[in-house]
């Protein structure tokens, strides 16, 4: 970017039935949407990806989608609706990896595997840890440079189940966030010599399954049990104290679980089950993840029982080794053409109801706050 001014990530409100909230979300967030859209597009093109190839691998994807829960198709269509574009392209936003990776030609796959810059280190204090008693869950996501440009928190009033604040790509239906029954996750990029080889369901629905759970055991099974394409650690918390890490291999699913009241993860498979089983294919192409998840762990673990949300900021903001740092400023990526930094940092007390993000904080670790009411 040219520029090292940064704005925080607009707000938008979304409420009503799937394809209302899909068209008021379309419709608030139409700009973002459309970066989002023209980015995606000029990365299918450098992989040489044609758009009748990119829709045909979103279309095996939709039998898959429409099982798990058939709203996010009519959301999905609202949303594209909303913004004035075509439904596959706001499926694309929604499945990125997925698509962009799997694909049903295997030379083609192969070459694809490994083009990632994407990130990511998460920490969850647990209660007994904290200053105040209120669990923490926080993350840098580590992504394109110019998805700072498209980041968007959605406050989404439901209906029908709790209420959920996310940060998340603009068109996308979830990434990070927590509910108002407690309930937060966020995801970090893991890969496995498992990847990329069967249909599952897209990341950011499983997420948004996941906020949309009333009790925690819902969310549980639905990060647990849900089929998925690539591998993924998802960690799902409560506001009451529980906090878990999900290790996940397309078919199979790992936990880790917090010592001395923290949890910390990066890049790479922690669990010895998990790496007794698969091979981790990712740490070639991000090497410090090996001692980002060290560095913050080792930065909080002095001040365990009075651990708050500004020393969590100072943990993720770690610059050690910069810019192969767990806070990462704009800079190009290992072994290859591209451009990537931590795009935000994501601080949430859900028992609060607050959500604080930094946009890019390697050039302004300024946080703004963000809030989901307790509704009567």
């Amino acid at each position: 970017m040219s520029s090292p001014h940064v704005t925080p990530f607009p707000l938008y409100e979304i409420t009503g039935a799937p394809l209302e909230r899909g068209r008021s979300y379309g419709e608030q967030a139409r700009k973002r949407i459309a970066r989002s859209i023209e980015h995606y597009s000029e990365q299918a093109t450098r992989w040489k990806l044609e758009r009748a190839e990119i829709d045909k691998i979103i279309h095996s994807y939709i039998p898959a989608v429409r099982k798990f829960d058939e709203n996010y198709l009519t959301e999905m269509q609202g949303i594209a609706e909303g913004a004035g574009v075509r439904f596959e392209d706001i499926f694309l936003l929604n499945a990125r990896t997925e698509v962009m990776k799997l694909a049903f030609k295997p030379e083609l796959r192969a070459r694809l595997l490994g083009e990632t810059n994407d990130g990511c280190t998460s920490v969850k204090v647990m209660r007994e840890a904290t200053a105040d008693g209120q669990l923490i869950h926080a993350q840098n996501w580590d992504w394109k440079e110019e998805c700072s440009e498209t980041g968007v928190v959605l406050r989404i009033l439901r209906e029908d189940g709790p209420d959920i604040l996310t940060f998340t790509e603009a068109g996308m239906l979830a990434r990070s966030g927590f509910n108002s029954a407690g309930i937060s996750i966020t995801g970090n990029n893991l890969e496995s010599d498992r990847d990329y080889r069967q249909i599952g369901v897209p990341l950011p629905m499983i997420r948004r399954k996941a906020l949309e759970s009333p009790y925690l055991a819902w969310a549980l099974h639905t990060v647990y049990a849900t089929p998925k394409t690539g591998s993924n650690n998802m960690a799902v918390c409560h506001h009451e104290g529980i906090a878990i890490n999900f290790e996940c291999a397309p078919d199979e699913t790992f936990q880790v679980l917090p010592q001395n009241g923290l949890l910390v993860h990066s890049n790479h498979w922690l669990s010895p089950i998990a790496l007794s089983k698969l091979k981790d294919t990712g740490i070639a192409f991000s090497p410090c993840t090996l001692y980002r998840e060290q560095r913050v762990r080792e930065l909080l673990a002095p001040d365990v029982g009075r651990i708050t949300v500004e020393s969590v900021k100072q943990a993720l903001l770690d610059d050690f080794q910069s810019p192969w740092s767990v806070c990462r400023p704009p800079r190009g990526d290992f072994g290859r053409d591209t451009r990537s930094a931590t795009v935000s940092t994501v601080v949430m007390q859900p028992a609060r109801g607050v959500m604080e993000v930094a946009n890019l904080p390697a050039l302004d670790p300024t946080f703004t706050k963000y809030e989901l009411r307790q509704r009567k």
